[in-house]
């Protein structure tokens, strides 16, 4: 879909004729369909984990294989989903916590595929984030979140220029910055070390195990995107406990 957009307001900008037909394409419109041979998805064939078990694992139409994928995110999505209901309890900062949670699914998975983290996303998740502050639902004051924000952006943006200024390179991308901006909208200023010590030590370590099995080359980027999102959930949950924990253990020594 954002690609499709790209390119369309690239032609426009460019003052170039469109060889697409300006169709409605969104989440809604057109019905999903099969990528091997265009059969529209039916609605008993949509239902999570169930319909890919029930089709083996195969397009009704064309019998070509659908991806394992699929059911893997939509389990993910179930578990995640179930904690944030076991965390919080019923009411409506759970219904915002879950939002967040898919949100954050979405971003990391299209952040390992592409290397891009929408704004689409990064801004949703901001917005919901701050508003949940403001009408008193979040455990996060608004100004906590307002500061979580601006200091969450403005944290990796000195990174960011402090590693170019030295190497000359771009070490992350924006889109890694509005994501901590947006973590920080939900989580407020206190957590943010948490999330970036927490996302830089994952990161760290699947990038050696990567570099060691010889899926990516030293010189090659790597996301950032899915570790953030991955510490920002954690720390969304437990976050006050891990703080709490460490405190205790430095108090003891």
């Amino acid at each position: 879909m954002m690609e499709r957009a790209w390119k369309q307001e690239a032609r426009e900008l460019l003052e170039l004729e469109s060889t697409e037909a300006l169709t409605v394409f969104n989440l809604v419109v057109p019905r999903s369909r099969c990528p091997h041979c265009d059969h529209q998805i039916r609605s008993w064939e949509n239902i999570p984990v169930v319909s890919w078990l029930a089709l083996r694992g195969k397009c009704s139409h064309c019998k070509n294989p659908i991806s394992k994928r699929y059911p893997t995110v939509e389990i993910i999505s179930g578990i995640l989903s179930g904690l944030c209901a076991w965390h919080f309890g019923y009411g409506p900062w759970l219904a915002f916590t879950l939002f967040a949670t898919w949100i954050l699914l979405a971003a990391a998975l299209i952040d390992f595929d592409t290397s891009l983290l929408p704004d689409s996303l990064n801004y949703l998740l901001l917005w919901a984030g701050l508003l949940a502050a403001v009408i008193g639902i979040s455990p996060v004051g608004l100004q906590d979140a307002v500061i979580g924000a601006m200091a969450g952006y403005l944290s990796l943006w000195s990174i960011y220029w402090l590693f170019k200024l030295l190497t000359g390179k771009e070490g992350m991308g924006y889109g890694d910055f509005k994501l901590l901006a947006a973590l920080g909208a939900w989580v407020g200023w206190q957590y943010l070390p948490l999330i970036i010590l927490l996302s830089s030590v994952v990161g760290l370590v699947f990038a050696i195990i990567m570099m060691v099995s010889g899926s990516v080359k030293r010189d090659q980027g790597i996301p950032f995107g899915p570790y953030l999102a991955t510490a920002g959930w954690i720390a969304l949950l437990w976050g006050e406990t891990i703080v709490s924990s460490y405190l205790g253990l430095f108090k003891l020594s």
